[in-house]
């Protein structure tokens, strides 16, 4: 499993590698009918065009959270969704319906609680799921790990229970075409930045980067949010590919079958020498130290290692959340 401290192929990857193509034409541009359109009179609202449809801007929204000296905000639980035997898709309200979480892309928030006899509370991060611009609410899609603390605490709760939040804590600051292409390297529940990530790139018809995905889980019941992935790679299939790798695989599996590999990453990602490309790592410790190395501190990357490095991939080429 994915916990262990090294990572070692079962079995060959046979899923095949599908090269990007060429993107999509594009749908036939409405333009020249809005062009058409004379606005006259007072007052005539400012639009912007997605899709071809007009929709009004959106006035900014006041941020739930909004970092520096802001102390622990409690939520209270609204609604909880079983997601697999160990997985629940937990929702938190705001006080405030109108207002949005304040995270950026990409960022994540603390969690706090107290166990019961403990001299020192229990902290970790999470990143939601929902999308940053929905008001009213945030999503953590949480795995219950035997002795994690948070992770069983968290699914001990029952609506209208509270947690306390902090943040955003930002991780990695995000605009459209900031590369050409990423790789998002993840396992487990280290999908929830990478997913964030990619959902802020294929929301933004403006950002054109190509995404390819390589997701290691044990069985396939443990892979979280395939439903949205899959969503992304039917939607924009000439800029988002997606890897499954799991360690027991059910009969008749296509995906990878094993662990996460250099072989593997060899076949899928972009080349070290291509240009204006970035890799993310998100995963248990074992995956770190097997792909590129841990690192030392929320401030400090540490040294590139593993296969990443054995690659020829640069320490900048690389961000581990």
């Amino acid at each position: 499993m994915f916990a262990r401290q090294a990572f070692k192929c079962a079995q060959p990857f046979r899923q095949s590698f599908r090269q990007f193509t060429t993107e999509a034409p594009k749908r036939r541009s409405l333009a020249p009918v809005y062009a058409g359109i004379v606005l006259t009179g007072a007052g005539v609202g400012l639009y912007r065009y997605n899709s071809g449809i007009a929709t009004a801007e959106a006035p900014k929204r006041e941020s739930v959270f909004v970092g520096g000296d802001q102390g622990w905000v409690d939520l209270k639980l609204a609604s909880v969704e079983q997601l697999s035997h160990n997985t629940k898709r937990l929702r938190f309200e705001f006080p405030d319906k109108e207002k949005v979480s304040g995270l950026q892309v990409a960022s994540a928030l603390l969690t706090k609680f107290k166990p019961e006899g403990a001299e020192k509370p229990v902290i970790r991060p999470y990143t939601p799921v929902n999308d940053e611009d929905e008001p009213g609410y945030l999503e953590l899609v949480v795995k219950a790990y035997p002795n994690g603390p948070m992770s069983e605490h968290l699914h001990s709760l029952k609506v209208n229970d509270k947690v306390d939040f902090k943040g955003p804590i930002p991780k990695y600051p995000w605009e459209a075409n900031k590369h050409n292409h990423i790789a998002l390297i993840a396992g487990g529940t280290g999908i929830t930045p990478m997913y964030q990530l990619a959902r802020q790139i294929f929301k933004n018809p403006d950002d054109k980067t190509k995404v390819t995905l390589v997701f290691g889980n044990v069985t396939e019941d443990d892979i979280l949010l395939r439903k949205e992935l899959n969503e992304l790679e039917n939607t924009y299939p000439q800029r988002f590919k997606a890897f499954y790798v799991l360690d027991n695989p059910p009969k008749g599996w296509n995906g990878g079958k094993g662990y996460i590999t250099k072989d593997l990453l060899k076949t899928v990602l972009p080349e070290p020498k291509e240009d204006n490309i970035k890799l993310f790592v998100c995963g248990p410790p074992g995956m770190y130290k097997a792909i590129s190395g841990p690192k030392v501190s929320p401030k400090d990357q540490g040294e590139l290692d593993g296969a990443l490095k054995e690659l020829g991939y640069s320490k900048e080429q690389v961000f581990k959340f």
